[in-house]
């Protein structure tokens, strides 16, 4: 239901999926006056989309799903278990870029990740209002610092000149957000501006992670879309997995658990183990453009240490 992208080939025909983008930055890009005076009433479509989203998080809470607890008291997991799921979270790709589309097919792929610091972004369509954008950029802003202790990597957000960007936008937004993406990430390539002002509504949030052109597999930029539709617990929840995801774990899979990174929606918000997957992530141990089973006896070694011993 939630849409998550390897890093994006933007100018090469190539298998591989790696993005490419200049290394200049991206302008500083800021809504005009009148979008933050007033929020304009949404379409007949957007609000369709606002009472969808609403019975599908009643849905799922009743169903027991969306959990906020973690799974600590009913997943526990060993140091064999935890590495075998990162290698199967952090090395392969959910989707593929075939014939110009983004194509659900899990395939290998190879460690990424950012070595700049992060600087998360919020950016606001017109349809969001102003209480709404200050709760979401405390969200984020704590968020970030969770993210950071995790990765030990340096990761906050920032007003201006961010690298990583989430953008809230509701269907009447999306429609037209091609520019403000190419504004933002002048290499993004026409694949991912048709994705993002198409994505269905069955596609609850997304994330597009970008690498330089002739780089190392290291990402420079990264855009998450956040729908301003999804009620309280969605829209969290789609922050949580997708800058997570943004960050270098691309993958999902119905045999981790206790994650966020599986379709089955069980849990909300980024678990205890999806933060030992960002501490494996970023352990300089492992070296960007890893691929899978590679150096198992060093993920190995870094999962019992970080459950405290062979299991």
């Amino acid at each position: 239901m939630r849409l998550r992208l390897p890093d994006l080939m933007t100018c090469a025909a190539a298998l591989a999926l790696s993005g490419c983008i200049a290394s200049t930055p991206a302008p500083e890009v800021s809504p005009r006056p009148e979008q933050r005076a007033m929020a304009p009433a949404p379409s007949s479509e957007s609000a369709a989309f606002a009472r969808y989203y609403r019975s599908v998080e009643a849905r799922l809470v009743g169903d027991g799903l969306l959990r906020t607890d973690g799974g600590v008291t009913d997943a526990p997991f060993t140091a064999a278990m935890l590495a075998a799921n990162f290698e199967r979270i952090a090395l392969y790709d959910e989707y593929a870029l075939i014939g110009g589309r983004f194509v659900q097919q899990q395939t290998p792929s190879r460690l990424r990740r950012w070595e700049q610091p992060v600087r998360i972004q919020a950016h606001f369509g017109a349809s969001v209002s102003a209480d709404q954008r200050a709760e979401d950029r405390s969200i984020l802003s704590t968020y970030a610092t969770r993210l950071a202790r995790a990765t030990r990597h340096p990761i906050s957000t920032v007003s201006s000149g961010g690298n990583f960007h989430v953008l809230y936008l509701n269907r009447d937004d999306q429609l037209t957000a091609g520019d403000l993406v190419r504004r933002l990430v002048p290499g993004a390539g026409p694949e991912v501006i048709a994705e993002i002002e198409n994505l269905p509504r069955s596609t609850f949030c997304a994330v597009y992670a970008f690498s330089e052109t002739g780089g190392r597999p290291v990402y420079v930029a990264a855009i998450a879309i956040i729908r301003d539709e999804h009620p309280s617990l969605l829209r969290r929840s789609c922050v949580h997995e997708e800058v997570a995801q943004g960050l270098g774990l691309p993958n999902d899979s119905p045999s981790v658990r206790p994650t966020i990174f599986n379709d089955d929606e069980e849990f909300a918000l980024l678990t205890p183990h999806d933060e030992l997957l960002l501490r494996m992530l970023y352990d300089r141990r492992l070296q960007p453009g890893l691929r899978p089973g590679e150096d198992r006896a060093t993920i190995r070694q870094i999962a019992e240490e970080l459950i405290g011993g062979p299991s």
